[in-house]
């Protein structure tokens, strides 16, 4: 069953603020396996200009994919997660993540479309600091693939 097109340009509640700790992006540049010093190294970072160790671009996937759960899970847009694959993912970073950092994330509907009985869901997940301060924009495209016979 295809999704509802009445959802595009739904926004979500602001999830919760994420705090952002040294050790949580330590243990995340070692996963996978980035040895960028300013991940790590406060001295380093400060370096390069920024207050605190920062974060691996990727790193802030965790925080914008729990945020999409709110999309995910709303039982009105009807879709069966269990068909569902991640079909793309972008960041736009105004500036990077820092330790210290307190984060929240809006989650947007920002596409519906159907291609060969497929249903894509484009979301977009705005992250702001504490201040209100707009940090990165998380892109996420998933997939729902059609019931076999369908």
């Amino acid at each position: 069953m295809a999704l509802d097109q009445s959802f595009v340009g739904r926004t979500y509640p602001p999830t919760d603020p994420y705090e952002v700790g040294r050790e949580k992006i330590r243990e995340f540049a070692v996963a996978v396996g980035d040895t960028n010093p300013a991940y790590t190294d406060p001295e380093a970072a400060k370096a390069l200009g920024h207050p605190d160790v920062i974060a691996p671009p990727t790193f802030v996937f965790a925080i914008t994919f729990k945020a999409a759960g709110q999309v995910i899970e709303d039982p009105q847009l009807g879709l069966d997660y269990s068909r569902v694959v991640h079909g793309d993912q972008k960041f736009v970073y105004v500036r990077p993540v820092r330790a210290g950092d307190r984060l929240t994330v809006t989650s947007t509907i920002e596409a519906i479309k159907s291609m060969a009985g497929n249903d894509i869901l484009d979301i977009r997940g705005e992250v702001h600091d504490e201040a209100g301060e707009h940090v990165v924009t998380a892109l996420t495209k998933l997939v729902s693939r059609a019931a076999e016979g369908a």
